[in-house]
């Protein structure tokens, strides 16, 4: 999907265009109709406004942004782009291998939890709705409890033909829509409000995209890291908090 130019009254597109059935396949896989139970979880979100961490429109788009830019969210993407070379190729061993790491790569339980149910739940509608693919192939001697959000998006992205880049960004946009449906929640936020922070959190979204499509081949390891230690040891502490909307 090309940027768009205003050039003395004339609009011009700056790249070739997504092609319009895999634009639509791309929303609808990752629309909050594709039932994979992210309404579920809160990715430790919870505890923050439990906590105090959370408290307003601000804090909650600070809050989502550092996840983006250096928390959990800047791994899945680590994993996301890896994960999509590797189907894009072909190639079963690696996507195994980025299967693995994505299992082992998490920080707590419910983090743990988070990304394998959603990651088991994509994969099963995916079989069952999309058609027959090298998905299927490519996915097969991965045990459902070990196959992570992240990881299982981009395999299907990658066999249906999604680029890179509007792969990523439709990624990372819905993982932000869902901790801000979270917040509405839990906050509260108004409908306006978090219409808000989807605005304030698009830099940070396109900016998380374009790096991690830049990403040089090799151990996906090496570019794994979160700065975010709080929004982890809320992870953490969610599993024994004493009233809980989430599962996470």
């Amino acid at each position: 999907m090309g940027a768009i130019i205003m050039t003395a009254g004339i609009i011009t597109a700056t790249s070739m265009r997504m092609d319009e059935g895999a634009l639509f396949d791309l929303m609808s896989w990752m629309s909050p109709a594709w039932p994979i139970g992210a309404f579920a979880h809160s990715g430790g979100l919870e505890w923050a406004v439990e906590a105090g961490f959370v408290t307003d429109r601000a804090s909650t788009a600070d809050w989502i942004g550092d996840l983006i830019a250096r928390g959990s969210a800047h791994n899945d993407m680590v994993l996301f782009v890896h994960a999509w070379r590797a189907a894009r190729a072909g190639d079963r061993d690696g996507l195994l291998e980025i299967a693995d790491l994505g299992a082992a790569s998490q920080t707590s339980h419910e983090r743990r939890l988070e990304a394998t149910a959603q990651g088991g739940a994509f994969r099963r509608i995916a079989l069952d709705a999309t058609g027959a693919s090298a998905f299927d192939r490519l996915i097969e001697g991965i045990e459902p409890d070990d196959l992570v959000y992240p990881v299982a998006a981009a395999a299907l992205f990658a066999c249906h033909g999604i680029a890179l880049r509007p792969a990523a960004t439709a990624y990372l946009h819905g993982l932000a829509a869902n901790l801000v449906s979270a917040a509405q929640r839990l906050v509260p936020l108004g409908q306006t409000d978090g219409q808000r922070v989807m605005l304030a959190l698009r830099p940070a979204i396109i900016a998380a995209a374009a790096q991690a499509a830049d990403l040089p081949d090799g151990d996906p390891f090496l570019a794994m890291g979160s700065a975010c230690l709080m929004a982890d040891l809320g992870s953490m502490a969610h599993e024994t908090q004493y009233t809980r909307l989430f599962r996470t």
